[in-house]
């Protein structure tokens, strides 16, 4: 009797999940791996090079379906949080950007910006731009007074930003865009009641803290083509706050996204720190899987895909991870639970992850080094 061949087999079902294409809005992904943003601070005075470029179209060729860039700041001088990140405004950035486009679809690579805004995550210190750090309260993560509340004006002049950020993403060759509102910075700020004790109409309950994202949703929709892919990245966790959450539960999750679905994102980018774990009490879906249920919307996943060893966070940052299996990814996927994996480290260490991953190989991906990390391209 012939034995079955168990790599064969797990090759088949990772080809037949992962390898499926996606549409999203007009965008066809080849197939339902994505590039996760990872800050890599690569680019002096905020221009994207040509080994910008090379990074990115290395991974396109590996057989990456998306690429979501690092975060790239908006055309707002308290968005900056950190020196070479790069921006998205300027003659000279956008010119650089139009070159990674470029390299990453001859690449066969689809790829969206991170529009980012940093708010209350940056000090008033690094960089010394001569602008407080921005947020809808005045007040940090940790709950103590920092920088400014933002003004009415102020809030018309961020999303006018945004939408001119996404609008220039498209013209210059983009597949789309993804909107940064996770992890504490601004877009988050506003969705979490610790840093949100606003009294007007952009504070309050959960539907009141999400008017600021739909209004930058609407105006980057209205600003670009219809079938133009908006994506928003999403969160609980804050930078360095691990346990912090937007939603208690289910319903106070659906009061934040459904305005967002509504106002116009074609997905929602769930940014948790392991896939695996189960978001609210009563379901083992995880914060993708609840994104999806509770809007309909298509969703993305991400967290410690492909790694022995989880985030852990500063200082307790995992600075090198084994490799390891998919095959509980691979379960979620067949349920439906989220449409597409996002990757981030074992990508990062490895541009050949996602053609491994689609061909049973991942035993051969290079782990993850952080030490390293400076030296690749």
């Amino acid at each position: 009797m012939t034995r079955p061949n168990r790599a064969h087999g797990h090759r088949s079902r990772a080809a037949r999940l992962l390898g499926r294409p996606f549409t999203i809005g007009d965008l066809t992904l080849p197939n339902r791996i994505a590039m996760a943003a990872v800050t890599r601070r690569f680019s002096p005075g905020g221009v994207p090079d040509e080994d910008v470029a090379a990074y990115y179209a290395r991974r396109a060729a590996g057989g990456a379906g998306l690429i979501v860039t690092e975060g790239t700041y908006i055309g707002r001088d308290a968005a900056a949080a950190y020196d070479r990140v790069p921006h998205f405004h300027g003659e000279r950035a956008l010119a650089g950007w139009a070159r990674v486009a470029e390299r990453v679809h001859e690449a066969g690579g689809r790829i969206m910006p991170q529009l980012w805004h940093t708010g209350v995550v940056r000090t008033d210190t690094v960089p010394p731009l001569g602008v407080p750090a921005e947020g809808p309260s005045g007040i940090g993560l940790d709950g103590r007074p920092h920088g400014r509340a933002m003004t009415l004006d102020d809030i018309d002049a961020v999303v006018e930003a945004f939408a001119e950020a996404a609008a220039t993403a498209e013209r210059i060759g983009f597949d789309g865009v993804e909107l940064h509102g996770a992890h504490g910075y601004l877009i988050d700020a506003f969705l979490w009641h610790g840093t949100n004790t606003r009294g007007d109409a952009y504070g309050g309950d959960h539907a009141s803290r999400a008017r600021f994202a739909a209004e930058i949703v609407a105006a980057v929709r209205a600003a670009v083509s219809p079938g133009f892919p908006v994506v928003l990245r999403l969160s609980q966790w804050k930078t360095d706050h691990y346990d912090a959450r937007v939603a208690e539960n289910p319903a106070e999750l659906e009061h934040l996204l459904a305005p967002l679905a509504a106002a116009g994102v074609d997905a929602f980018h769930a940014s948790t720190r392991r896939y695996w774990l189960p978001e609210f009490d009563g379901s083992d879906l995880n914060l993708a899987g609840w994104a999806k249920k509770l809007t309909g919307k298509p969703s993305v996943t991400v967290g410690s895909v492909g790694l022995d060893q989880q985030f852990a966070g500063a200082p307790g940052r995992t600075q090198r991870s084994g490799v390891t299996g998919i095959d509980p990814l691979l379960d979620r996927l067949e349920r439906d639970e989220f449409d597409v994996v996002a990757v981030a480290r074992a990508l990062v260490a490895d541009p050949e992850w996602p053609a491994k991953a689609l061909t049973g190989r991942l035993a051969e991906a290079v782990p993850y080094d952080a030490s390293r990390l400076d030296a690749l391209v």
